[in-house]
């Protein structure tokens, strides 16, 4: 007869997802996660098979609610390109007290794992899944007739990546509510300079 799990496995991923988010992967110790995680070693073995197991199912549960959240945004507007003017202008309301960090989780871990590393690969991953899905929103802006035909929409969802990724680290940083709006607004403008006249 198969043993059910004594822990809630979502409510231990959750955890442990504010945990890695907050220190780092490396400065993660197991104390940190047994005390965090309400369980000993062995549990935590039995339950994620090693720190770096734990670790990538709290990468891909965060990775999951970022694209879910974008997707639900641009499937929810008539117009995509308005759908990622309107991403840019919200994450002006990104506050550091309800997470613990306004900078993009991925990101945080990409600046932390050797260059060369599976980890790296694992991370980018989910990385070019998020730009992928900018893109498509762009493709379908385009052949809406909100971009110019001869769009690059490949290197203009690089460029929106960039403006998101950037955005939350200067959250971090921006003690200052209104310039953070006028500077979401001003890329998000940006964007919308370049649909067809």
């Amino acid at each position: 007869m198969a043993r059910t799990a004594s822990y809630d496995r979502d409510a231990a991923l959750d955890a442990a997802m504010v945990l890695f988010w907050t220190k780092g992967y490396h400065a993660t110790s197991l104390k940190d996660l047994e005390a965090t995680l309400s369980m000993k070693p062995g549990s935590i073995y039995a339950a994620f098979q090693s720190k770096e197991a734990l670790f990538r199912a709290t990468l891909d549960r965060y990775a999951k609610r970022m694209t879910s959240e974008l997707e639900a945004l641009i499937s929810s507007s008539a117009s995509p390109l308005s759908a990622m003017q309107a991403h840019l202008r919200g994450l002006a309301d990104l506050a550091p007290c309800d997470r613990p960090s306004t900078a993009c989780m991925l990101v945080k871990s990409l600046l932390e794992v050797p260059q060369e590393s599976e980890l790296r690969a694992f991370i980018t991953g989910h990385l070019d899944r998020v730009e992928q899905v900018i893109g498509a929103a762009l493709v379908e802006a385009r052949d809406k007739g909100e971009l110019p035909k001869d769009c690059d929409t490949g290197r203009l969802a690089r460029r929106v990546q960039t403006y998101i990724f950037g955005l939350k680290v200067q959250a971090q940083r921006e003690t200052d509510p209104e310039r953070m709006r006028d500077l979401c607004s001003d890329l998000a403008e940006e964007i919308g300079r370049m649909t067809v006249a």
